[in-house]
């Protein structure tokens, strides 16, 4: 199944952007990093190595190896219609066979914050890529999405969307704060609720308990 068909079906009148924990039901939001403090939050400090190891066990907790992904990243332009060309790299730098690569499809979409483009200027280039999740380096890719806002290199600073095709669910995470899992209905996201019910972001909770309690 193509990805828009995939979408239509499954997550209708979804638009794939942040955040997707207040765009569709039922969602969880988790926090990923906790105490941060600036002078001690470089590359391996005890704040970091938090961040990953709870972005790594939630990601392996949603998507096992042998599962069927789109993986969808949005490249936004704000006039300068080449810039997009260079981010072709969050693919071919993260996936391990090049041949994968042949799947890539880009298109362009309208500006996926239109309450930010009053004069129109502004359009999405969205990547969608079908894999395995085997075939992601996942490990380094969650990383560098993490290390957006941190001053620590590889970053990635664009919108990366897991979309898990069986389990109908998708996982972004926004930046080293947190994650959003979405799901078409409650039942693939109750073993992660229950698993990690320690990480589930303070603010939101309520919320989330009320669907999966």
């Amino acid at each position: 199944m193509e990805f828009k068909n995939y979408m239509d079906t499954h997550f209708p009148n979804l638009t794939m952007r942040p955040a997707l924990f207040y765009s569709w039901e039922p969602g969880i939001r988790f926090e990923l990093g906790v105490d941060y403090d600036p002078p001690y939050s470089m590359e391996g400090s005890p704040y970091i190595k938090g961040v990953y190891n709870r972005v790594i066990a939630l990601f392996k907790e949603l998507h096992k190896h042998e599962d069927d992904l789109f993986i969808v990243v949005n490249v936004n332009n704000f006039g300068d219609g080449a810039t997009f060309l260079r981010k072709l790299n969050i693919f071919s730098k993260y996936i391990k066979d090049r041949s994968v690569l042949r799947r890539l499809k880009q298109t362009t979409i309208p500006y996926v914050f239109p309450e930010d483009n009053e004069e129109g200027t502004y359009e999405t280039h969205q990547f969608v890529m079908k894999c395995k999740a085997s075939d992601i380096r996942y490990i380094p890719l969650l990383k560098a999405i993490c290390n957006q806002d941190m001053g620590i290199k590889p970053k990635i600073f664009h919108d990366v969307f897991f979309i898990n095709i069986k389990n109908k669910t998708v996982f972004h995470v926004y930046d080293d704060r947190g994650c959003d899992v979405i799901a078409k209905s409650p039942e693939p996201l109750k073993d992660i609720y229950r698993k990690n019910n320690g990480w589930i972001l303070y603010y939101d909770r309520e919320d989330i308990d009320k669907v999966f309690k």
